[in-house]
C-alpha cells in the first residue's frame, strides 16, 4: 500500500492563517510595547533632561546621612513608609527616596499620592515629589515612568484585589509573539514546488531545482523590492526586516515572557530544566496590600549587619542602597559605587537579603554567578533592555522597538489590503465578470 504524501500546501495555508490571526491579536499591543520600549531604553537620561531641578543639585559641601534625610521625610509625611534609600549619590545629583503610601494613614490623615521624594543631599531641602508610574495627570515630571509602566502592564487597574492583570496580559502577548515569530520564519522558507501540470513544466522545474540551491531560492525573501508597488514594498518590509532581526525578536519575546510571567511560567519551566539557586523573593508569598506591614527592625540595624557581612566576604564596594519590600517582608542592601548603572552588564549589583521581622540574614546575590540556570535567569532583564551590551545594546533595543512597531503596522496593512481585494473579487464573481478560481490583481484566487 502506498502512503500518500502530506499536503504541504494545506499545511502552509494553516500556518498562514495562524500567522495572520496571531499577528492581528497582538499587533496593537506590540505597537505600544515597541514604541514605548524604544523610548524607555533611555529612561534615566530622559527623566533627568525633563526634570533637571529634581535630579541635579548645585549645592556644595558634605552630603548629609541618607538615613537621617529619609527619617526627616518619614516624620514630615506620616502617611508614608520609606521603602528605598540611596546611600551613595553621584556628585551633583540629588537623593531620590522611595516611599510607600500607607493605605490606612494614622490619625485620620489623608492618603498621599506620591511614591518618590527628591531631596538635596547637602542642604536636606525637599525639591519635589511625584508618583512614579502615575496614570493621570501625565506631564513632564512623570511621562517617562508612565511610558515605562505602560510598556509592561498597560496600566490596567486592580480587579478583585489583583493588580497584575496588565502584566499577565502582556506576558500572554509575549507568548503569542514568540510562537508567531517561529511561524513567520517558516512561511518565508522557499516552497518545495507546485506539482507540474505537463512534462515540459516538470522538466523545467527539475532543471531549476538542480540549478538553484535552497539558499539561492530563500535569498529573495531577505531583500527589498524598492521599485515595486506600495503593496510589494510593505510586504518586503514585513518579511525582510522580520528575517534580518529574527534572532533579536526571539530574544525580546522570550525575555518579555520571562519578566512578565516569572512565577507563573518562566520559573517553573526553568526549575524543570535546570538546577536553580532559590531566590528569596521566589520562596515567599507576595502579601496583599492590606497585609503589608512596616519592618520590625530599623534600617540602621540592617545596614550595620550588611556592611559587616560584606566586609567578611571581601566586597570592596560601599553600600549603595537599602530597600524594604513590604510585599515580601524583606530588606535588601546593594553594594556598588555611585556611578554604577544597573550593575555588571545590566544584571544588577551584589546584594544581601535580611528578614524584615527580626533582621536575620536570608541570602545573597552576586551578578553572573551560580548555576547555568541562575545565569540564564539573571540574563533576562539585561537582554531585554540591551544593557548587557552597555550603550550600543541600548541603541540596538531602541532600533528594535521601532522595528517591532513597523512589523505590527505592516502586518495589519497587508491584512486590510488582502481583505479589501478579496471582497472586491467576491463582488466581481457574483456579478459573473470573473470566473471563480481566477487570480485578482494581488495574485489572490477567488
Amino acid at each position: 500500500m502506498r502512503l500518500s504524501k502530506p499536503d504541504t500546501g494545506s499545511w502552509r495555508k494553516t500556518l498562514l492563517l495562524c500567522h495572520r490571526w496571531l499577528g492581528l491579536a497582538s499587533a496593537l499591543f506590540l505597537l505600544i510595547t515597541g514604541l514605548t520600549g524604544a523610548i524607555i531604553s533611555w529612561d534615566h537620561e530622559l527623566d533627568e533632561l525633563l526634570n533637571p531641578v529634581w535630579m541635579h543639585s548645585k549645592s556644595n559641601g558634605l552630603h548629609q546621612s541618607s538615613l537621617v534625610l529619609a527619617k526627616q521625610v518619614a516624620e514630615r509625611y506620616r502617611q508614608i513608609q520609606v521603602s528605598s534609600i540611596p546611600l551613595t549619590v553621584e556628585e551633583g545629583h540629588t537623593l531620590s527616596i522611595g516611599v510607600r503610601p500607607l493605605p490606612n494613614p494614622p490619625d485620620g490623615l489623608e492618603p498621599v499620592k506620591f511614591n518618590q521624594v527628591f531631596v538635596d543631599p547637602v542642604t536636606g531641602q525637599e525639591l519635589g515629589k511625584r508618583e512614579w508610574g502615575a496614570v493621570w495627570p501625565v506631564d513632564r515630571t512623570n511621562v517617562i515612568s508612565f511610558l515605562y509602566k505602560l510598556h509592561y502592564s498597560l496600566h490596567l487597574p486592580e480587579v478583585w484585589g489583583i493588580d497584575r492583570w496588565g502584566i499577565w496580559l502582556m506576558g500572554g502577548v509575549a507568548i503569542i509573539w514568540l510562537i508567531d515569530s517561529f511561524v513567520g520564519l517558516y512561511l518565508t522558507l522557499p516552497k518545495s514546488g507546485r506539482k507540474p501540470q505537463t512534462r515540459l513544466h516538470k522538466a523545467q522545474a527539475t532543471h531549476s531545482a538542480n540549478q538553484a540551491s535552497f539558499w539561492q531560492r530563500w535569498w529573495p525573501a531577505w531583500k527589498m523590492r524598492w521599485n515595486g508597488s506600495t503593496h510589494k514594498r510593505y510586504f518586503d518590509m514585513h518579511r525582510a526586516f522580520g528575517l534580518w532581526t529574527w534572532i533579536l525578536l526571539i530574544i525580546l519575546a522570550f525575555s518579555a515572557l520571562a519578566l512578565n510571567l516569572r512565577r507563573e511560567v518562566f520559573m517553573p519551566v526553568m526549575n524543570a530544566a535546570f538546577t536553580l539557586t532559590p531566590a528569596p523573593f521566589d520562596l515567599r508569598p507576595r502579601l496583599p496590600p492590606a497585609q503589608q506591614q512596616p519592618p520590625k527592625v530599623d534600617f540602621e540595624q540592617v545596614l550595620a549587619l550588611a556592611i559587616k557581612d560584606a566586609r567578611a566576604q571581601g566586597w570592596p564596594e560601599p553600600a549603595g542602597r537599602i530597600s524594604y519590600s513590604a510585599a515580601y517582608q524583606l530588606f535588601n542592601v546593594d553594594f556598588y559605587y555611585p556611578d554604577a548603572d544597573h550593575g555588571v552588564a545590566g544584571a544588577g549589583h551584589k546584594r544581601l537579603y535580611y528578614d524584615g521581622l527580626d533582621g536575620h540574614y536570608v541570602n545573597k546575590r552576586i551578578p553572573w554567578e551560580g548555576t547555568a540556570g541562575d545565569v540564564i535567569v539573571q540574563a533576562q532583564f539585561p537582554l531585554h533592555s540591551g544593557r548587557i551590551l552597555a550603550i550600543p545594546g541600548r541603541v540596538l533595543i531602541s532600533v528594535m522597538g521601532v522595528v517591532v512597531a513597523m512589523l505590527s503596522v505592516t502586518g495589519v496593512y497587508l491584512w486590510l489590503k488582502k481583505r479589501k481585494a478579496r471582497k472586491v473579487s467576491e463582488v466581481i464573481v457574483q456579478n459573473g465578470k470573473l470566473p471563480a478560481g481566477s487570480p485578482n490583481k494581488l495574485g489572490m484566487r477567488v
